[in-house]
C-alpha cells in the first residue's frame, strides 16, 4: 500500500533523510519508531508530499506521488488521512464543523456532508458532541475528532504522527484501541509514527526502527523477534549484558510450554534463571530469558533449537 525508495530530504546541509525505504503492506498497523531527530516525522511527511523528498519516490496504492502535478496530487492526498499530534482542531468551529471541513474542501453537499459527519463522530465514540467546541473537549476526545475528520473523504491510508504522545496512559491506550478497530473494521492501513515502545507493542504488525535519518532494522514483529541480535527484542526485553556463556533463549509461540522443565528432566541439568520477560506482541505471547546451564550445555541447546527457540550464547561459551 505503501512504497518508499531511496528517500532523501536535505535541509541545507542537513541530511533528515538519508537512502530510506519503507514497504507497508495492505491492511497493517507499521509502527516508525525512535527518538526526536531520528528523522520519523520528516518521513511521514514524505509519504503524502507535504515534504517533498530531494531524491526517492513514493508510491501509495499503486500510485507514484512524486510524479504527479499540484492537481493530480491534491486528489491523491483526499485517500490520505492525516492525524496530527496536537490535534490541530479549529477552535472556531464545532466538533461538527471541524470534522465537515475536509468535505467541504471537496465539494461535499451539506445534506450528504452532515450525514458522514454524524456517521463518524458516533464510529469514534462522539455521537451527539456535535455541537460542542474543542475547548469543551478533554485530549482523548480532541484526539478522537482529528480521528473522524481524518477518515472523512473515505482513506485508504491513515498517517499518526506522535498521535498519542500528548495523552495520559489510559487516554492513549483508548486512542490506540480505536485506531486498531478502525484498521480491522475499515480494513485501513495505517503508519504510526511513534517514540513509545509500549505503542508498538499494543497494535504494530510491523516497525522500522530509525536513527540520524536511516532504518536500522524493519520488518514484521514476529521477524524481527526471530532474529538474533534485533534491536527491537533488546527493548522490548532490557536485560543486563551477558556474561561469557550465558544463554538466552528468545520464545516465540512456546512462551507457555514448560520448555525449562523438560530440559531438566530430559538432560540432568541444572538451569539458573537470571532474568526474563513475557509479552503479548502481534497477537502472540513472546518470551526472553537469560539462563546458564551446568555441565555440557550442548545437547539441551540443540534441543531447544529443534523446539523453535532463538538460541543465543555470549562470546566466551559453548554452541
Amino acid at each position: 500500500m505503501i512504497q518508499a525508495s531511496g528517500l532523501r530530504k536535505l535541509y541545507g546541509r542537513t541530511v533528515a533523510l538519508d537512502g530510506v525505504d519503507l514497504h507497508v503492506r495492505q491492511g497493517e498497523i507499521y509502527g516508525v519508531l525512535g527518538q526526536s531527530g531520528a528523522g520519523k516525522s520528516t518521513l511521514l511527511r514524505c509519504v503524502n508530499l507535504l515534504e517533498r523528498p530531494s531524491e526517492g519516490t513514493v508510491t501509495v496504492a499503486g500510485q507514484d506521488l512524486t510524479a504527479l502535478g499540484d492537481r493530480d496530487l491534491n486528489k491523491a492526498r483526499q485517500r490520505i488521512g492525516m492525524i496530527h499530534q496536537h490535534f490541530a482542531l479549529l477552535s472556531s468551529r464545532t466538533v461538527a464543523g471541524n470534522v465537515a471541513f475536509p468535505l467541504e474542501v471537496m465539494g461535499v453537499p451539506r445534506a450528504e456532508r452532515e450525514r458522514r459527519v454524524a456517521e463518524l463522530l458516533d464510529l469514534v465514540g462522539l455521537g451527539g458532541r456535535g455541537g460542542d467546541r474543542p475547548a469543551q473537549l478533554s485530549g482523548g476526545q480532541k484526539q478522537r475528532v482529528g480521528i473522524a475528520r481524518a477518515l472523512a473523504g473515505n482513506p485508504s491510508v491513515l498517517l499518526s504522527d506522535e498521535a498519542t504522545s500528548a495523552l495520559d496512559p489510559a487516554t492513549t491506550a483508548s486512542i490506540l484501541d480505536l485506531l486498531k478497530r478502525l484498521n480491522t473494521e475499515l480494513g485501513l492501513t495505517i503508519l504510526l509514527i511513534t517514540h513509545e515502545m509500549n505503542v508498538v507493542k499494543a497494535v504494530c504488525d510491523s516497525v522500522a526502527i530509525m536513527a540520524d535519518g536511516r532504518v536500522e532494522e524493519s520488518g514484521t514483529l514476529a521477524e524481527l523477534i526471530r532474529t538474533p541480535g534485533s534491536r527491537l527484542t533488546r527493548e522490548i526485553f532490557p536485560l543486563p549484558a551477558p556474561a561469557p556463556g550465558d544463554i538466552t533463549l528468545t520464545f516465540t509461540g512456546q512462551a507457555d510450554e514448560p520448555v525449562i522443565s523438560e530440559v531438566v528432566r530430559k538432560f540432568g541439568t541444572d538451569v539458573s534463571i537470571l532474568g526474563g520477560a513475557i509479552e503479548n506482541l502481534a497477537g502472540a505471547r513472546v518470551g526472553r530469558l537469560r539462563v546458564t546451564l551446568s555441565g555440557d550445555p550442548d545437547p539441551a541447546l540443540a534441543y531447544l533449537r529443534s523446539l523453535g527457540l532463538i538460541v543465543e550464547v555470549a562470546e566466551g561459551g559453548s554452541r
